[in-house]
């Protein structure tokens, strides 16, 4: 008996060890870029501002920016004060003097000093800084130091340009905000984004475009699917032509499909649009991509075209694993082809249509590129998908925590679609496979 444990456990192992590479592979390419986007999300990145494009746990100091924006400002207060009259004369000599101070303290850190020296030098032979000297960590002293000199030059700057004692008064308000970027502080927001996201109504809106996109367009292509994949299943002469063309619009890219559909749609010369007029399915030609129904139509027709044939693919590769015996025995029983669908076909290709609907289900949820080059998510959002809203977020805002907090969220949904599938369409596979 306990050799057979030992036996059994060692099975155990073994097993264990053989999935292991394939268990780090999914860890490197899936877990990790998650895991990584939903840490981003807890701090406010932004690539338009030179002190938040990286994490920061701490305040500190962008010795690039302030080596080189710290001269500017001695030069303009020095410049201001030899033109200046008394007593504002000796005002921006104090603050010349109160800044050369803070940079002498500063400097009392040799890890400042000496990083001082070498960027200077750098920058005077016009090389770029490397990643290793840009950053300093600073203290919550030095840090409140920087601060208070910093703000109280600014507001005597501001005063004395408002009182005309300045002879360039705009010039302090561009080498203060230059000087003042080059400090760093901590980005840490927590779950600042998500708590926005739910109460922000274009994040809802866009999660209701997506999942009515989703909705509509699956149970478009599944219906379709399978009356083409049942069509091109029985033999007819010329079924092999037949089965390549279905596949041509699968095989077309989808920006290209995308664009080819928005000249098609197009209010005065597509063909798509006049047979809808001429039809009366749109009052206008221009409808379709300038309201909102008309676009969300345009969109699910665009996709449904060109996915419709991955659905037919995926049916008719069930269907050919369905044995033809079962349909003649049902036909000597006396059972007509409505019955032989629905207690041969559909119950035979229960697993193939589970398969077809989750990667379709998944695919159409994250649609990107057919929405992005057809209607660019309008007109006014109103075919905004939430992969849309977060790439806006992320490469027009510039705001990579926002962007990424989008993106975590739609991997979570995506999760609880693949979990539903599972579940419900899935279940008596799973009981049977387990012999109950």
């Amino acid at each position: 008996m306990n050799r057979q444990n030992k036996r059994s456990l060692s099975e155990k192992q073994m097993g264990y060890l053989l999935i292991l590479p394939a268990l780090l592979i999914i860890l490197i390419i899936a877990i990790w870029p998650v895991m990584r986007s939903f840490w981003i999300s807890l701090h406010d990145i932004r690539l338009n501002d030179p002190t938040k494009t990286e994490v920061h746990s701490s305040y500190g100091l962008d010795m690039e920016r302030y080596v080189s924006t710290l001269p500017n400002l001695l030069r303009y207060v020095k410049k201001e004060a030899e033109t200046a009259q008394e007593p504002a004369k000796d005002k921006l000599e104090a603050i010349r003097q109160e800044i050369e101070q803070m940079n002498q303290a500063l400097q009392q850190s040799g890890e400042i000093a000496s990083r001082y020296e070498a960027i200077d030098q750098l920058l005077l032979e016009f090389k770029p800084i490397p990643t290793e000297l840009k950053y300093v960590t600073l203290n919550s002293d030095a840090t409140d130091a920087i601060r208070t000199t910093l703000a109280q030059t600014e507001s005597a700057l501001l005063e004395m340009g408002a009182n005309k004692q300045l002879a360039k008064p705009e010039g302090a308000v561009g080498v203060m905000a230059g000087i003042k970027s080059a400090i760093i502080e901590p980005n840490y927001v927590g779950f600042a984004y998500y708590q926005h996201f739910l109460t922000d109504s274009r994040m809802w809106a866009a999660l209701y475009n997506t999942f009515f996109f989703t909705v509509v367009s699956v149970v478009i292509e599944l219906v379709l699917g399978i009356a083409i994949a049942l069509l091109i299943n029985r033999p007819f002469r010329g079924r092999g032509l037949v089965r390549a063309t279905v596949l041509i619009p699968w095989a077309i890219p989808t920006v290209i499909s995308a664009m080819m559909w928005k000249f098609l749609y197009d209010g005065q010369n597509g063909i798509v649009a006049h047979l809808f007029e001429v039809t009366g399915l749109v009052s206008d030609m221009g409808v379709l991509l300038s309201t909102k129904a008309g676009a969300m139509f345009s969109v699910i027709l665009a996709d449904v075209w060109k996915t419709t044939p991955f659905m037919a693919l995926l049916l008719f590769a069930g269907l050919q694993t369905i044995p033809h015996s079962l349909y003649e025995a049902a036909s000597v029983d006396g059972a007509n082809r409505m019955q032989q669908f629905f207690r041969i076909t559909l119950p035979m290709l229960k697993s193939t249509i589970l398969v077809a609907l989750l990667f379709r289900t998944l695919d159409a949820f994250r649609v990107f590129d057919l929405i992005y080059a057809l209607t660019g998510g309008g007109p006014a959002n109103s075919t905004e998908t939430i992969s849309i809203y977060a790439y806006k977020t992320m490469f027009a805002q510039m705001s990579f925590g926002e962007g990424s907090a989008l993106a975590v969220l739609v991997f979570l949904c995506v999760a609880l679609i693949s979990i539903g599938y599972i579940k419900i369409l899935g279940a008596d596979l799973l009981g049977e496979g387990n012999g109950k």
